[in-house]
């Protein structure tokens, strides 16, 4: 019998690879002109296999990414003591941008900028992220409310939901340049002061909000 850690190991490479024979078909022929079937062929894998790593074909594009990020009801349930949650928030996606986190959009990498090319591409992938990010906004609907900021659960939603706004728009941002053919490193300075402004008009809003709810 193998142990659990070897077995974990053989499933990563596995997932690993399909992901990396999906984005080099996405790259040549867009991710409409490729099938599952051709990717599960490039993996060397059966469909049945592919599917047990990636339920959807969209997810072949989006979970290598997505997933791979520390979520935002996790940075308010573990943010340090004394810390305001969109204080937490804010340091975290500036952290983001110092790493050149995909999920930010900036990074020049071919890998990322093929994911972002591929998102605001295809109508069916941006839909499919919709449905993924409602779940991630519900979650940190959950930690605000059980953080006390603010401490009705209307409002909880509505600044949750604020917050990916806020994210969605800054990303979105930040890779159109990218895709514009400015560097990373470029962008970078625009891309903090952009995050600061946005950060401040939350913590701005959700002041007001507290004051009147």
């Amino acid at each position: 019998m193998e142990a659990p850690g070897l077995r974990e190991r053989k499933k990563r490479r596995t997932r690993e690879a399909i992901a990396e024979a999906a984005f080099a078909l996405f790259r040549e022929s867009g991710f409409d002109g490729v099938s599952v079937a051709d990717i599960a062929a490039a993996a060397e894998v059966s469909k049945p296999t592919l599917f047990a790593y990636f339920p959807t074909k969209e997810d072949l594009v989006l979970r290598r990414f997505v997933d791979g990020g520390r979520g935002s009801a996790l940075v308010v349930r573990e943010r340090p003591p004394g810390t305001a949650a969109l204080d937490a928030l804010r340091r975290h996606f500036l952290d983001l941008l110092a790493e050149r986190n995909p999920l930010t959009g900036l990074n020049d990498g071919a890998e990322a900028m093929t994911f972002h090319h591929l998102l605001y591409s295809t109508p069916a992938l941006m839909a499919h992220l919709a449905g993924y990010m409602v779940d991630q906004e519900r979650d940190l609907a959950d930690a605000l409310l059980a953080s006390g900021e603010p401490s009705d659960e209307f409002t909880a939603h509505l600044v949750a939901a604020q917050v990916f706004s806020a994210q969605r728009i800054l990303t979105y941002h930040n890779a159109q340049e990218i895709r514009g053919g400015r560097s990373a490193d470029d962008v970078y300075p625009a891309a903090v002061a952009r995050t600061e402004t946005a950060f401040e008009l939350l913590r701005s809003g959700s002041a007001t909000s507290s004051r009147k709810s």
